[in-house]
């Protein structure tokens, strides 16, 4: 079921961001709870419109925002260890200035798990099946994150994610093509990268984090997803 392996991937993400920012284990373990449960209110919609969301009339995209009241009115039915994890659940699509769903919260009136799992869905949804590439999504968020997400949670998910996976053809502001071939956990954006040596034949390694004048400026198309 395409909802359970977004949740899933939801619930492990956010896990990890949430250790990042240092948050204790029992609030991990309530994280990713909610992540695994955020979107149960799903399977009570129409399926054809569940597969069609960004796309929906007026009629049905009210209908799709009452996901989340029914997903914790379920979760608050099953008694949860986790006081929290129904408001939680319920708030996962409220975001920082207001523009979210199903009360229009702002700021710190939305707990802190709640802009995690927001986030990390947003994500998982953008980097889904077909789907874009991590660097695009990231480019997606980092758009928008003054306005949907607190910058400090956007930071947190880049240093969790490789933008660059290991084996992506990327053009450096050099003009070369290289292959990212090793992430650098606290440099997301700069990896290490092999690149050709039209002299010698031969490559050579380039770690971006210690070469401040020289970058990834896109990635190669028709390299790896």
């Amino acid at each position: 079921d395409p909802v359970a392996v977004h949740q899933a991937r939801v619930g492990v993400l956010a896990v990890r961001v949430g250790a990042a920012l240092g948050q204790a284990r029992p609030h991990l373990i309530e994280l990713g709870a909610a992540g695994c449960l955020m979107d149960i209110g799903l399977w009570q919609l129409p399926a054809g419109l569940v597969g069609r969301v960004g796309g929906l009339t007026p009629q049905e995209q009210a209908r799709y925002e009452t996901h989340p009241q029914a997903a914790a009115e379920l979760i608050r039915g099953w008694t949860p260890p986790w006081p929290r994890l129904p408001e939680i659940v319920l708030q996962h699509h409220e975001r920082e200035q207001g523009q979210g769903f199903p009360r229009g919260l702002t700021g710190e009136a939305i707990l802190l798990p709640a802009k995690i799992l927001g986030l990390v869905d947003s994500y998982a949804a953008l980097t889904g099946p077909a789907g874009l590439r991590p660097h695009e999504a990231m480019r997606e968020i980092l758009r928008a994150r003054h306005q949907a997400f607190p910058a400090s949670l956007v930071k947190a998910l880049l240093n969790e994610i490789s933008v660059f996976p290991p084996g992506t053809l990327v053009r450096l502001n050099s003009g070369e093509v290289g292959r990212v071939v090793a992430v650098n956990r606290h440099h997301p954006l700069r990896p290490r990268v092999e690149i050709p040596d039209p002299r010698s034949g031969n490559f050579k390694v380039v770690d971006l984090s210690e070469a401040p004048f020289l970058y990834i400026t896109s990635p190669v198309t028709d390299g790896p997803r």
